[in-house]
């Protein structure tokens, strides 16, 4: 691609010639590499509005002196041959990034938490329902989209999670998002004052540590045991805290579920103080023993739950869609703060969603999930146990989508920096602690696991970094 053109008539080069000299800087810097396409006449000449003429006229002396080739109808290219030329134009020297962002687009290193298992995903299906969605579509697909989300999918969403996860709520009441952050960005937006305080689950998710620390909360954490988050101890560290954010259903990452009692007593602490808990319902669909607890949501009387689910992690993490349900005196607030943030969701893969949850296919993809996890999750248990032995402490919990190994002995940060060298991408459980003493163990997604042979192929490449 050359550098944006721009028209100097004060120069004595004509203008074709400035034109000409830009190709040639492109292509020495390597902006156009040999085998590029460059635009056709017509269409630069319109873009640069300039004549037809003053295009081909660069175009032939470029051709002429063996930078360009045409090909016909394939268009024109930089000659393949080509080698670099030099340029009297001094270049900005070129600057490597250094920085990495958590998602880069890649595709995912193995036992990569955090994931559905993509192999399975039905794709056919899904491009069938978002052509029919364009095909369908209306002026209602060209105007700007409603902010809170498409009308459609928030009244599926509201009768899923009604059916579902024991939610009463109206579709007004559920927001449509970009993701579990950008449903964090609202709450923050909308109910949380700078210097808030905000207890978080200790070990807990730092992606939602992260994101509450930007909008300037003060995190308390509390401690979770084998019944989820001490609320005792929660009380006892900050009583006034005016939010709490947790994963009752599947603790993340410690994989346990927040008892009835406990779930009773965090609620009558919030009516007490009339603060607000932000509950995280990530995968409570994937629960391999018994059926699905009900979300602390349901238990929810008097509105100081804010609900949120993803559909990233239960469809395709590219669907960047979440969703969030709000106490039904707040929803004037939230649709205020809504409309000025814009949820950044395109309309057609709302469309596509909507369409996916209310004929059907939404739950018959999860049952089948489901007993799909589970046996992928055996299959990894059965490897690292007979690769380790009794050097890796495995428990199962009841659902979820990832495995806690604790180590008897050594240093999980080093350990998971060794194996992401090799393309396995475990997490050092010790980093998802904010202040305590942590404990030291990985973190290994299993639902991409396709064989029981490919598990043990990774159990024994695991365990070469040991």
């Amino acid at each position: 691609m050359i550098a944006p053109f721009s028209l100097d008539r004060s120069q004595p080069a004509p203008i074709y010639r400035q034109l000409y000299q830009r190709f040639r800087e492109s292509i020495a810097d390597g902006r156009l590499r040999p085998g590029d396409r460059v635009p056709a006449v017509r269409a630069l000449a319109a873009q640069l509005n300039l004549a037809r003429g003053t295009v081909e006229a660069a175009y032939q002396l470029l051709m002429g002196e063996g930078y360009l080739i045409a090909r016909g109808a394939a268009g024109t290219i930089v000659t393949p041959q080509l080698a670099a030329v030099s340029s009297a134009v001094l270049h900005a020297p070129t600057v490597a990034m250094q920085y990495q962002s958590n998602h880069c687009g890649a595709l995912p290193l193995a036992l990569q938490m955090g994931l559905p298992a993509l192999d399975a995903f039905p794709r056919k299906l899904w491009t069938r329902l978002a052509g029919r969605q364009l095909r369908q579509a209306g002026l209602e697909g060209l105007v700007y989209p409603d902010p809170c989300g498409h009308a459609p999918l928030r009244a599926a969403i509201a009768t899923y999670l009604g059916i579902a996860r024991g939610i009463t709520c109206r579709p007004e009441q559920v927001f449509v998002c970009a993701g579990y952050r950008a449903c964090l960005d609202l709450i923050s937006h909308t109910l949380m004052r700078p210097g808030d305080s905000c207890w978080l689950e200790e070990p807990g998710y730092f992606m939602a540590r992260n994101a509450l620390l930007e909008a300037g909360a003060q995190l308390v954490p509390v401690p979770v045991d084998d019944q989820g988050l001490d609320v005792a101890q929660g009380i006892a560290r900050c009583p006034d805290a005016r939010f709490a954010v947790v994963t009752p259903t599947h603790q993340s990452p410690l994989g346990v579920s927040l008892s009835l009692p406990r779930r009773l007593a965090l609620l009558d602490w919030a009516n007490r103080q009339g603060s607000w808990i932000i509950e995280d319902d990530y995968d409570s669909e994937y629960r391999y023993q018994g059926s699905p607890l009900p979300a602390l949501k349901s238990l929810d009387q008097q509105g100081r739950v804010l609900y949120t689910g993803t559909f990233s992690k239960v469809l395709f993490p590219g669907l960047r869609l979440a969703y969030l349900v709000v106490p039904a005196a707040q929803s004037e607030a939230f649709a205020r703060q809504a409309d000025r943030l814009h949820n950044h969701c395109p309309q057609l893969l709302q469309a596509t969603v909507s369409a996916f949850l209310v004929e059907g296919h939404f739950a018959r993809h999860l049952k089948k999930m489901r007993a799909l996890y589970a046996r992928r999750r055996q299959w990894l248990v059965e490897a690292l146990q007979q690769q380790f032995g009794e050097r890796l402490l495995i428990n199962p919990q009841a659902g979820g989508m990832h495995l806690i190994a604790g180590l008897r002995e050594g240093d999980d940060v080093a350990l998971a920096q060794r194996a992401r060298a090799i393309g396995i991408a475990v997490e050092p459980l010790s980093q998802w602690y904010l202040e305590a003493r942590p404990r030291h163990g990985l973190v290994l997604g299993f639902t991409n696991i396709a064989s029981a042979e490919q598990a043990a192929t990774m159990a024994l490449r695991l365990a070469q970094v040991f």
